[in-house]
């Protein structure tokens, strides 16, 4: 008898052991840097966990540009990330192309009507979704309220670019700082070509680059972004060392108040804090918030708005219950926590109501009255382009290129490439 029940415990604890050893695991690459967004990512990983036993979400970090680097190899390891980060474009169109992702249509298309169809359409290719939408965003000028009054300089009243560089004049008279940037990592400083581009031109300038027409982007209008970049870049706006400054120290600097401004993507919100040396950065009550100003002549309209639409693509091969982590992670109960933290403008329907802090609920409206928002250039482009994109801007803001040479540049990287 004392046999049997040994060898029954030893049956039982086999079976525990294979159950155990059968568990699935997710394994999820991310580039948040906030400590409190992770947090809330975590508590979402574990209720996931808890409601499908068996399943675990294993979360890992990668610094932005080291993620942008390393993740091509990284996809061809047989332990590689079953989930990764994207800001969709030409680089979800050429992983696409690649062979590297999954395609989740079957999974998740139904839960895809729960969410903002603009958000859907960036990570769908002929029909064919590919990924997940997380956030929407917008790239427009973060400021110090303190720091600009001390210039006597009003923020608010900044509309045009004339009116911008007037701004940056006077705060370097009183002895500030006008701008902080991650030089350092590059595609911070494009913001501002991609930016006065979209102000010069539009929407139908952009196209038609695309189809070669007028130049390219070698055309008048682009051409016309890098003078009036150079007219920036000549006022010397940015920090001492600017080139050497990576964006993350960027963003917390300009947290601790060392800078008027920053060319911001809408998330910097919540970054700037997180990444300030006290941790709390500006309050909401010292930090504004204007749109990138209108040029002379533009044929952009004011209410064009440039950003992102990020989210979350499922590699090659990776368990089923990938996709399906996907869709708990933007539910709209989990969108709506995210929100009311002050971490991203929502894409699940109705999440937006847990924005609280007013700061967001102005993006937000931005957002949803932008009569065109352009992706960002170094993604909406490609890898091989938008590298160039980010290369020569940056050539551009340290005086080793002129804004000819640049737009020549993006274009032979654009004619080469497609």
């Amino acid at each position: 008898m004392k046999v049997l029940k040994f060898l029954g415990a030893l049956t039982v604890g086999s079976l525990l052991s294979a159950a155990a050893s059968a568990q699935t695991v997710v394994r999820w690459l991310h580039i948040e840097p906030n400590p409190g967004a992770i947090r809330l990512w975590e508590e979402t990983a574990r209720d996931f966990e808890a409601k499908n036993p068996g399943v675990k979400i294993e979360m890992s970090f990668l610094e932005n540009e080291a993620f942008k680097a390393r993740l091509p190899t990284m996809l061809q390891s047989r332990d590689k990330p079953h989930i990764i980060y994207s800001w969709a474009g030409g680089v979800l169109k050429a992983q696409v192309e690649a062979g590297v992702l999954e395609e989740i249509t079957p999974q998740v298309r139904e839960h895809m009507a729960g969410l903002a169809p603009g958000a859907v359409g960036a990570f769908t290719l002929n029909g064919r979704i590919w990924g997940v939408p997380h956030a929407v965003s917008q790239v427009g000028f973060m400021y110090n309220k303190e720091l600009m009054t001390k210039a006597g300089v009003d923020g608010d009243a900044i509309k045009t670019w004339d009116a911008f560089l007037d701004a940056v004049r006077k705060l370097k008279a009183a002895g500030i700082t006008p701008i902080m940037v991650g030089g350092g990592d590059k595609w911070p400083l494009h913001f501002y070509w991609t930016h006065l581009a979209v102000r010069l031109g539009g929407k139908p300038a952009f196209e038609a680059a695309l189809r070669g027409e007028n130049g390219g982007f070698e055309g008048p209008v682009f051409q016309r972004a890098g003078d009036m970049m150079k007219e920036l870049v000549d006022l010397q706006p940015f920090q001492n060392g600017f080139l050497g400054t990576r964006n993350p120290q960027a963003v917390g600097a300009f947290g601790d108040g060392r800078a008027a401004m920053i060319l911001a993507i809408s998330s910097f919100y919540a970054t700037q804090r997180a990444l300030s040396a006290n941790k709390e950065g500006i309050p909401d009550d010292k930090l504004g918030w204007f749109n990138f100003p209108a040029v002379p002549g533009g044929q952009g309209l004011p209410t064009d708005t440039l950003g992102g639409v990020n989210g979350w693509l499922v590699t090659k091969g990776a368990p089923p219950q990938a996709a399906e982590f996907l869709k708990h992670f933007v539910s709209a109960e989990v969108q709506t926590r995210l929100a009311a933290g002050g971490f991203l403008i929502p894409v699940a329907k109705g999440a937006d109501t847990g924005l609280r802090a007013a700061f967001l609920q102005n993006i937000a409206r931005n957002i949803g009255a932008s009569t065109y928002h352009q992706n960002f250039y170094d993604q909406d482009l490609g890898p091989s382009v938008g590298r160039v994109v980010n290369d020569a801007t940056s050539e551009l803001a340290g005086g080793t290129m002129n804004p000819r040479q640049v737009a020549k540049a993006i274009q032979d990287a654009f004619r080469q490439g497609n």
